[in-house]
């Protein structure tokens, strides 16, 4: 069956603390490259031929773990990078002001102070869902993102409105399956590990 492999990174140092990583670009550690070499072994078995990638560190070191597994080249795809977090960027979450958290989860279109609304990220993954599951073929492709462009993809899979994303819990390096369907995207699996 040809699907999508949606993958989050590897742990790096900053999320393991906490922090909002957002558009900074710190390395995998250790753990991370653990981690990632875990899902390729995972996604391996699908026999993917692509393996897209965001731009950001974190992304691209777990794709090389993959496509070296696979077999495959790395390509940069723009529209799976991370939610942009503007000013809170590097931020731990438990430290965000409560107003802002509670704006974060009750509207869809709020972007903290220079940073990008979950609506945003809503609508370029649902553009790129559409985009590869209309050209799948009979081969499946594994993309590398993180956890918010993870999530809206399966907000978008499953007709869900923006906030049910803050209703999800996506692992580091976990596998999320999605495949075109008779009636739109079906979800294979979630969070795999």
């Amino acid at each position: 069956m040809s699907q999508l492999l949606l993958v989050r990174h590897g742990q790096t140092d900053a999320n393991a603390a906490g922090l909002l990583l957002g558009r900074t670009d710190p390395p995998l550690n250790d753990a991370g490259r653990a981690q990632a070499a875990a899902a390729a072994a995972r996604v391996a078995s699908f026999a993917p031929e692509r393996v897209l990638t965001s731009p950001l560190l974190r992304t691209v070191e777990t794709a090389e773990i993959v496509a070296a597994r696979c077999g495959l080249a790395v390509e940069v795809e723009d529209r799976l990078i991370e939610v942009d977090y503007g000013e809170y960027d590097g931020l731990p979450f438990a430290e965000l002001p409560a107003d802002l958290v509670r704006r974060w989860r009750t509207e869809a279109d709020f972007a903290p102070p220079g940073g990008e609304s979950l609506a945003s990220v809503g609508v370029r993954m649902a553009a790129l869902g559409a985009e590869i599951l209309g050209d799948l073929g009979t081969a499946s492709v594994v993309a590398v993102s993180h956890v918010s462009p993870i999530k809206a993809a399966v907000c978008w899979a499953l007709g869900l409105p923006d906030l049910a994303s803050w209703r999800m819990r996506l692992d580091n390096a976990s596998v999320t399956r999605l495949a075109p369907g008779p009636e739109g995207p079906v979800l294979l699996s979630f969070n795999e590990r």
